[in-house]
């Protein structure tokens, strides 16, 4: 995690994670072609525009299940597109404030029009997916404002998204704004502190395996 750079290349909050694979893998037989395996198993798609080197295809991203090498992979990634949106879209912080990766539901909407948007732009993609995109994306707007004011997030500050506690449930702990100083570098520190919780999971998945 050293030198992470959040603007470059590339739920959140605490995430239930499950180390089983996350997408079933086919058996290859090694005596026959296939389909090259782009990143973290993608498949990359072959044909006369490009063979080997077009781009991987687009696949949902689970944050449930990403394990730790992944989870820092994808978030950097989101981070790199969600930059590029809001400045080539001039979005304001009421659509995407600087803290969006402090809040689940901000994070899920995000990697879901940004999956969206990958396989609109693919490029074995007809005509119709750039519009098709840009239909979504004034919908995901407005999900986004409400989001946003469900969180309570904003452009200078910021407090954890409040929950609702249902009878029998103990009390949601009170959650203070905070003044925003470095946006880039408390993102750092959370992909960090994440990463580093899912590989602290892994560990004691693997632990249990070896141990029963």
């Amino acid at each position: 995690m050293a030198g992470i750079d959040p603007t470059q290349n590339p739920e959140p909050g605490t995430p239930d994670i499950d180390f089983e694979p996350e997408y079933d893998e086919p058996e290859i037989d090694a005596t026959q072609d296939g389909p090259d395996e782009g990143e973290h198993g993608h498949e990359t798609a072959t044909g006369g525009m490009g063979g080997s080197d077009m781009p991987p295809i687009p696949r949902p991203i689970n944050w449930r299940t990403l394990s730790s090498d992944d989870a820092e992979h994808e978030w950097l990634d989101l981070n790199d597109w969600v930059n590029w949106l809001r400045h080539e879209f001039a979005l304001p912080a009421q659509i995407i404030p600087p803290m969006w990766h402090r809040h689940p539901e901000l994070v899920w909407e995000l990697s879901a029009l940004h999956t969206r948007w990958l396989g609109c732009y693919d490029p074995e993609q007809d005509a119709a997916g750039p519009i098709s995109f840009m239909t979504d994306f004034a919908a995901a707007r407005t999900r986004l404002r409400e989001w946003v004011q469900i969180s309570g997030t904003r452009l200078d500050r910021d407090r954890p998204s409040r929950h609702t506690s249902w009878p029998g449930e103990d009390p949601a702990p009170a959650s203070d704004e905070a003044p925003i100083t470095d946006r880039d570098a408390d993102f750092i520190d959370f992909v960090m502190e994440d990463v580093t919780r899912r590989a602290a999971a892994e560990n004691a998945f693997l632990l249990r395996e070896e141990h029963p």
